[in-house]
C-alpha cells in the first residue's frame, strides 16, 4: 500500500502523520521539530503554558526545523484565547484543538490565514467544523490517549465520517504501529494522528521511568478515569488512577483555576505534572489503549524509519 499524499490548506506533508499534541509539557519543541523534520506535522501541546512560554517554545521548534509545526490547545483550558493568539503571533503553521469546541478559533484562523483542525467525535461536529471553515478534522475515538470525546472505537467512528465531508479526515486512536497505520488508511482517511507511539520516544519530554512504564504496560493496564475536566480519559493503571476511579483522590491543594470548568474533586493538572516527572504515587499517566504494542523506546527518526520500511515493502 502506498501512503497517501496529505494536503491541509496550503500545507503539503511528506508523510500523512500528525503527532498528537500531548499537553502538560510532554510534546515540546524537541519532539515537534523531530516529527516535522521527518515530514509530518510536529505538534506542541500548549495547555497550561503561559503565552510567553508558548511563543518561546514555537520559536525554538522553528529554529530546530523548517518543517510544519502545529500547536494543540485544549479548549477547556482557561487560557485558551490567550494561547490561541500567542500561537498565531509566533507564526504557528496550524492550530489543533480538542476537549470542547471553539467557534472563535475559526475566525482567528481566517484572519491570520492559519489552518484550523478541530478534534471531533461525531459526524455532526465534523460537518459543523467544515461549515465554519476547518481545513481538516481529526476524528478521535475512545481508545485514544488523554481526554476523550467519545466512548466509540476510533475505527468505527472514522467509518461514519469518511466520505461524508469534503475536507481531509485524520484518523486518531489506537494507531501505534505501521500495521495500525495501514489499517486506518484502508478506511479511507487522508492521514492519521499518532500520540501514544511518540510518548515513548527519546524526544518526548517525560521522565525515563514514564517511558519505561509505557514499554512495560500491556493494553490491559489501561483504564478509564473521569478527569476533573469533565471528560473521560485513558491512563495507565497506577495507585493514583485507582484512587480517582474510587472517588478517593485528594482535592486540589492550590487551585489556580486553570480550567474553565472543573469538578475540583482532584487536580488533573498536578497529577499530569507528577506523571511527567515520573512520580508513580501521585501521577496520572495518560496513554492510549494501544500502549501494549509499544515495546521499545525509539527516536522519532527510528519511528519514521519503521513506517517507511513497512510501506516500502
Amino acid at each position: 500500500m502506498k501512503l497517501p499524499e496529505l494536503k491541509i490548506a496550503d500545507l503539503k506533508l511528506e508523510f500523512p502523520i500528525i503527532q498528537g499534541g500531548m499537553a502538560i509539557r510532554v510534546s515540546m519543541a524537541e519532539l515537534a521539530a523531530a516529527v516535522a523534520n521527518e515530514g509530518g506535522i510536529g505538534v506542541i501541546g500548549a495547555s497550561v503554558m503561559t503565552a510567553k512560554e508558548l511563543k518561546a517554545e514555537i520559536k525554538k521548534a522553528k529554529q530546530l526545523s523548517d518543517g510544519i509545526i502545529g500547536v494543540n490547545i485544549m479548549f477547556a483550558a482557561s487560557g485558551f484565547s490567550e494561547l490561541l493568539q500567542a500561537s498565531v503571533e509566533a507564526g504557528i503553521d496550524v492550530i489543533i484543538s480538542g476537549a470542547g469546541f471553539s467557534r472563535d478559533m475559526f475566525n482567528v484562523g481566517k484572519e491570520t490565514n492559519t489552518p484550523v483542525i478541530p478534534i471531533v467525535s461525531s459526524l455532526k461536529l465534523a460537518k459543523i467544523s467544515e461549515k465554519l471553515g476547518a481545513s481538516a478534522v481529526v476524528v478521535e475515538g475512545g481508545n485514544a490517549g488523554g481526554h476523550l470525546g467519545s466512548d466509540e472505537y476510533s475505527f468505527d467512528l472514522v467509518k461514519k465520517i469518511v466520505g461524508k465531508i469534503n475536507i481531509p479526515v485524520i484518523g486518531a486512536g489506537d494507531v501505534v504501529t505501521p500495521e495500525d497505520l495501514e489499517k486506518m488508511l484502508k478506511l479511507g482517511v487522508d492521514g492519521v494522528q499518532m500520540g501514544t507511539r511518540f510518548l515513548a520516544s527519546k524526544e518526548a519530554s517525560v521522565a525515563d521511568n514514564f517511558k519505561k512504564l509505557c514499554v512495560e504496560a500491556s493494553s490491559e493496564d489501561v483504564m478509564k478515569i473521569m478527569s476533573s475536566v469533565g471528560y473521560k480519559a485513558n491512563s495507565i493503571k497506577t495507585r493514583f488512577s485507582e484512587l480517582i476511579k474510587a472517588g478517593e483522590a485528594p482535592p486540589p491543594a492550590n487551585c489556580t483555576d486553570c480550567l474553565k470548568s472543573c469538578t475540583k474533586k482532584f487536580c488533573i493538572k498536578d497529577a499530569l505534572v507528577a506523571a511527567k516527572a515520573g512520580n508513580m504515587d501521585t501521577g496520572v499517566f495518560f496513554t492510549g489503549e494501544g500502549i501494549g504494542r509499544v515495546n521499545k523506546i525509539l527516536s522519532t527518526k527510528e519511528i519514521f524509519k519503521e513506517i517507511k520500511d513497512y510501506f516500502r515493502e
